[in-house]
């Protein structure tokens, strides 16, 4: 089996990794940095260098881009991607890419499935990417409405075999609907609670909560920006409507309401036990 890896930063080199590790597979990779292609050979994550010549051998194509940029890819080459092979891309939005790139699959004859590794760090890169990235993740996949039981089979199979513990089947609707709170709102909330003028003089004072709060305040901006500007929609009311909760605490701290601040904090621990 002929598996390609289009993009080879941290969730892309992964996946080379991870792939690397199945026994009769041939992992094709490429990369915009050519030293990283290099580093990819070097190492025995990749086998060889995609190009035109051997798109076509592909059986399936993980491409790990941004939204835009995965659109392109796909625009440019889909007359060279064999008939019937499986793309996946992995980018954190789902509704613009599917759009385009089940259209792009129809004309091309290959199919294309939204994908969204539920995994990753606060660093890029592919000098930070590792085999076991996927253990125990969840896999988000975003099939077309027509796709076919069997494909999904075999993709969950491969999945699975590198470490994913769970494959969930989803609109890209919903998915993005939920992303732009479990993930997206989390990078906004963390990247704001930094700027504090305290958080430069937190040392000695700080502890579990103010590292779990400030963990993905350490992002790609550039990447964030465009996963951001994709799904405004869903983003913009996780925001607003946290800030609306947010004022009700302050209200209640103001006005020394300490029975409004303990009924907050009080239904808030309730929601975190009956959500997990």
């Amino acid at each position: 089996m002929n598996i390609a890896v289009i993009g080879l930063g941290l969730i892309g080199g992964s996946l080379a990794r991870a792939l690397k590790g199945l026994e009769n597979v041939k992992v094709l990779g490429y990369d915009i940095d050519e030293s990283t292609v290099l580093q990819s050979k070097l190492f025995g994550v990749t086998d060889e260098v995609i190009s035109e010549k051997n798109i076509g051998e592909c059986d399936y194509i993980f491409v790990a881009l941004y939204p835009k940029a995965t659109e392109k890819f796909l625009a440019d080459n889909m007359k060279n991607i064999k008939k019937g092979a499986v793309v996946v891309d992995c980018a954190g939005v789902k509704t613009s890419i599917c759009e385009k790139c089940f259209c792009l699959a129809k004309t091309g004859g290959f199919r294309f499935i939204g994908g969204h590794p539920m995994a990753g760090t606060q660093f890029s890169g592919f000098k930070y990417s590792r085999a076991t990235m996927f253990e125990k993740a969840s896999m988000i996949l975003v099939p077309d409405k027509d796709e076919k039981i069997e494909t999904l089979e075999n993709l969950k199979a491969i999945l699975v075999k590198i470490g994913f513990k769970s494959v969930t089947i989803t609109t890209a609707k919903e998915h993005d609907r939920i992303i732009a709170y479990t993930s997206q709102l989390a990078h906004v909330v963390s990247n704001a609670y930094v700027k504090s003028p305290n958080a430069r003089v937190h040392k000695g004072f700080s502890a579990g909560s103010y590292k779990d709060l400030t963990r993905v305040a350490k992002l790609n901006p550039r990447m964030w920006t465009e996963l951001f500007m994709e799904n405004k929609e869903n983003l913009t009311a996780e925001i607003d409507g946290i800030i609306a909760e947010l004022k009700k605490y302050s209200d209640a701290i103001k006005n020394e309401d300490a029975e409004t601040l303990e009924k907050l904090l009080d239904e808030g621990s309730k929601i975190k036990d009956s959500v997990g």
